[in-house]
């Protein structure tokens, strides 16, 4: 079943307002992933409070996140620096997160608890979201679909290892650097929905280790065959 995410919705599509230190967090990350942050740079909270109009409570924030995801060192009496931005660290972390997510797959499946209903929610949520552009609330509802699955496990220590991946996060960045269109981040999740409500274990836990590995953006996928390319295109 394709979810219609328009049919008989006649909800407002709106855009997402970020919070002020996600604002402060994603705007750094843009300016480290380009370079004009550079690696050994001081990130003073001032200069940056006064960059974006703000108190300097929000930049705290929003450098405290940053240092979590290995972009920025904290070091006693010399402040925070900008470290070099490794696409491998990314990489790692999806690597980690598909073996999660499929352990979660088969876990919940097994035990009949897969929230469909709410799952079919976020997908058509995402579908309003590629049609703002809103890349922040199709990260928010990307990792909403994902974690029911990771609640649904019941598994305590799994949940707490797939929390601590900072998922909010490192989907944004992922978006950032990756630049996938957003309808196609939808219909992604979409098809993986789709495999899940078949009822078929084997093929939704090949599903949704495969999906996390697309965005690892390794030169294989998970079977050793060479990828051709990351995403499909818009005209596709």
């Amino acid at each position: 079943m394709t979810i219609e995410p328009h049919a008989g919705d006649h909800r407002p599509i709106r855009r997402s307002k970020p919070t002020l230190s996600d604002t402060i967090r994603d705007g750094l990350v843009e300016l480290i992933i380009s370079g004009e942050l550079h690696s050994g740079e001081r990130l003073v909270e001032t200069k940056i409070a006064a960059d974006f109009g703000t108190s300097q409570a929000p930049v705290r924030e929003a450098l405290r996140e940053l240092e979590g995801l290995g972009l920025v060192e904290s070091r006693p009496r010399r402040g925070r620096h900008v470290l070099p931005f490794v696409e491998q660290t990314l990489r790692e972390a999806y690597i980690v997160r598909a073996a999660l997510e499929e352990t979660a797959t088969r876990l919940t499946m097994l035990n009949g608890s897969l929230p469909l209903e709410a799952m079919r929610d976020d997908v058509a949520d995402m579908y309003r979201c590629a049609a703002v552009e809103d890349e922040r609330a199709m990260s928010l509802a990307s990792a909403r679909f994902h974690r029911r699955v990771v609640t649904a496990s019941d598994n305590f220590l799994l949940e707490r290892a797939w929390e601590g991946l900072q998922i909010e996060a490192r989907t944004a960045i992922a978006l950032v650097v990756a630049n996938p269109a957003l309808q196609h981040v939808a219909e992604e999740h979409d098809e993986l929905l789709r495999v899940m409500e078949t009822g078929d274990v084997e093929a939704a836990c090949l599903h949704a280790r495969a999906h996390q590995w697309i965005y690892a953006d390794l030169p294989h996928d998970m079977h050793g065959t060479a990828r051709a390319a990351k995403f499909g295109s818009e005209d596709s």
